[in-house]
């Protein structure tokens, strides 16, 4: 009956929580900073994942991440709070829609800009992306001091790239630093919305629909692969190394499955790489294609029509005329 109430209680809501002693991980060589030792558990976060929290590792970079983090975070939101005159309730009634913009177009790509005129942003700029840099070396020396493979961090630097492209590698291209992402809730989607219009909209840039597609693709494979794991764990499919030899098992029983219901099914290993690879094109393809806009294609709606990509709708307005080449565009 114990048996039987355990895979009764397993089902697409609920997991059974197993506690055994602290496990304080593998020995590492020690460095300037030792890993802690301390430990706790949590029963919420059991329902989402382990239920021990701890030891923790920060290290040289996970501090100076977590500082340059929050010198960031702190300039952001001492400048939303004084853009509504330091008053706390509007602070908080007007904060999706506050935000830190970029400097104007007539400061170009210079780095020394008054404060409150985008000197401001560029200092945020410096000590986000050193915050996010700092936090890449950390994840890449923990894996290797732990023996592992880099492809955390590695699918890290995809997002990175993205960032970085949004933030400075594209500003720097277009001669102005007016040209980066502001920050802010609301400002960023506006930033998006206005981004896609002055380009001719966004949708037809061939990169964002390869993002697109990677992006729903690797919902897809992850949901695929959560589901078969989850739907086998009564019989230890969340033990996936030691299960590739088993017969008659979970493994087994999931291969199956997909072999009956799509012909074909990846391996324990192989569904890893296919769901790291749509979920590292995301980002790459979408930077690539935001890197496009304005330094090589001015707009993309003529361009998909240059190039067949757009259909050419029937003549019954005056005809589009590219907005770059109106009088006083540049």
């Amino acid at each position: 009956m114990g048996l039987l109430t355990t895979v009764d209680y397993q089902n697409i809501f609920t997991r059974v929580q197993v506690r055994g002693p602290d496990d304080l991980g593998v020995p590492i060589a020690k460095g300037i900073y030792e890993r802690g030792t301390t430990t706790s558990h949590n029963y919420w976060l059991g329902k989402l994942g382990d239920a021990q929290i701890g030891p923790v590792y920060l290290g040289v970079y996970g501090l100076l991440s977590l500082a340059s983090g929050l010198i960031a975070f702190e300039i952001i939101g001492l400048n939303m709070w004084a853009s509504v005159n330091w008053d706390p309730v509007q602070f908080v009634r007007q904060l999706f829609w506050l935000g830190l913009d970029p400097p104007l177009a007539k400061h170009g790509l210079n780095p020394f800009i008054p404060l409150n005129e985008g000197g401001w942003f560029l200092m945020t700029g410096f000590f986000f992306t050193a915050s996010v840099l700092l936090w890449w070396a950390r994840t890449y020396t923990r894996a290797r001091a732990l023996g592992m493979g880099t492809h955390v961090p590695w699918a890290f630097a995809a997002a990175i790239w993205l960032m970085l492209v949004l933030g400075f590698i594209r500003p720097i291209a277009m001669g102005c630093w007016c040209e980066a992402v502001p920050y802010g809730i609301f400002p960023h989607l506006d930033w998006v919305q206005a981004f896609s219009i002055r380009y001719g909209n966004l949708h037809y840039n061939p990169f964002h629909a390869f993002s697109i597609v990677f992006l729903y693709g690797s919902v897809l494979l992850f949901a695929m692969h959560a589901g078969t794991i989850l739907a086998v764990t009564r019989y230890g499919g969340e033990r996936e190394i030691e299960q590739i030899t088993d017969r008659g098992t979970a493994s087994e029983r999931a291969a199956l499955f997909w072999r009956w219901t799509m012909g074909f099914n990846a391996t324990m290993e192989s569904i890893h790489r296919w769901a790291w690879w749509f979920a590292v094109l995301t980002p790459i393809t979408g930077g690539i294609g935001i890197l496009l806009t304005g330094t090589v294609v001015d707009n993309w709606f003529l361009w998909a029509q240059h190039y067949g990509f757009a259909p050419s709708y029937p003549a019954v307005n005056p005809p589009v005329v590219d907005p770059s080449l109106l009088p006083g565009a540049r």
